[in-house]
């Protein structure tokens, strides 16, 4: 590679991501690959809900809607508080 080749490529890598970046962005595309996330995440954009609220408005079992919730969790997409027996995202 020529200098002058190198000085015209060097200003497009900073437009590149880095793979750690890559990765991150990956990971959120992967949870709205499914739909159940997608209106999960959609329905607690607008608002605090509990889980039997969201298992009520989106007709699923608890298991499931928590299975869910604990995958946005951990890809920290959402946030959650305990009161008293229910808990809110």
């Amino acid at each position: 590679m020529t200098v002058t080749q190198y000085a015209t490529l060097a200003p497009k890598r900073d437009k590149v991501l880095t793979t750690d970046d890559a990765r991150i962005v990956a990971r959120f595309f992967q949870a709205l690959a499914d739909p159940t996330r997608v209106r999960m995440l959609t329905a607690l954009a607008h608002g605090e809900w509990c889980v039997s609220d969201l298992t009520s408005a989106l007709g699923m079992d608890q298991p499931a809607v928590s299975h869910q919730l604990k995958y946005l969790r951990e890809m920290e997409l959402v946030r959650w508080q305990k009161h008293g027996r229910h808990v809110y995202y």
